[in-house]
């Protein structure tokens, strides 16, 4: 295990180069001047330039390149332009906004998708499960940009039970959740369904119900512990996801998470801090992709047998 453990750090340091250099370059390589487009086509030459110098835009890409990894390497993430604090200050305080609501999101999924999936398993072919499977369809291909306002204009506005948006009180993060959880929940019922249907084919559920227990007992105490295998891989994963794509949900609802605060630095055109979101969402992704490469081994030890 610490073997395994030790060669995806190794692994991973170029891989967290890569996703540095990517976030650099897309930043400073995309076309336009982004002092231009901060103070606008009419600001002074020499706020212009007193900004390009500021932002160390005046040297040559490789010296921006290595003041940029060197920053990193110090935790410095430079300072926001709109707010002069620092970068990474603005982001910390953002960042407990987006993981309650990455993981309620997560959870919301996994207390719907899982029991459905092994109840739809256990009724294969009949009424329960093609409704289920139906609503799994509904729910992978509705997009969160349509689903939120649609819960919002039902749930808040018509029937005023929860509130439009903000984050203040346990009620406030249930439509979020809803919304980033919903495509979750539908790729985890299938998954579920899917991986309880291939270990109902082994010889110990035959065992099982030879002793007489009810097919839904079955399914739930024998062949869901054996299924989770690949449930917990992908719900990991998907937490990656949600970290990352909460973007749109926060926007939405106005919810003071990391994805809202790079939309208002992209609004405020506030360079600094747009770069140092994008790089934690990035990084996000990555970290929880690892931890749960590790995970995966250590639920399942025939893995690092095999390497």
């Amino acid at each position: 295990m610490r073997r395994h453990i030790i060669s995806r750090l190794l692994l991973l340091l170029p891989t967290i180069w890569g996703v540095v250099t990517a976030v650099f370059l897309v930043i400073h390589l995309i076309p336009g001047d982004p002092v231009e487009t901060m103070l606008g086509e009419t600001a002074m030459a020499a706020e212009k330039e007193a900004l390009r110098h500021e932002l160390g835009l005046d040297r040559p890409v490789l010296s921006q390149y290595g003041v940029y990894l060197a920053g990193l390497a110090s935790g410095d993430l430079g300072e926001s332009i709109a707010t002069r604090r620092p970068v990474f200050s603005e982001i910390i305080t953002r960042w407990p906004a987006t993981v309650e609501l990455a993981f309620a999101a997560l959870l919301l999924s996994a207390l719907i998708a899982i029991p459905l999936g092994v109840l739809s398993a256990a009724r294969r072919g009949g009424a329960m499960d093609n409704a289920t499977l139906f609503l799994s369809l509904i729910g992978a291909a509705v997009p969160a940009f349509w689903l939120g306002p649609l819960l919002i204009i039902v749930f808040a506005i018509e029937l005023a039970w929860l509130p439009v948006s903000g984050r203040d009180g346990a009620a406030s993060i249930i439509l979020p959740a809803v919304t980033l959880g919903a495509g979750m929940a539908a790729i985890l019922l299938r998954l579920t369904r899917s991986a309880v249907l291939e270990a109902a084919e082994d010889e110990y559920i035959r065992a099982a119900r030879a002793r007489g227990l009810s097919e839904l007992m079955v399914y739930l105490k024998h062949a869901l512990r054996n299924a989770l295998l690949p449930v917990v891989t992908v719900l990991g994963l998907q937490l990656g996801a949600l970290l990352a794509g909460a973007v749109i949900t926060e926007t939405i609802f106005s919810w003071p998470g990391v994805g809202r605060l790079m939309i208002e630095a992209i609004e405020k055109r506030d360079y600094p801090l747009v770069q140092g979101c994008v790089l934690n969402i990035a990084l996000c992704y990555v970290f929880v992709n690892f931890a749960m490469d590790i995970l995966y081994v250590w639920l399942d030890p025939r893995i690092r047998l095999e390497r």
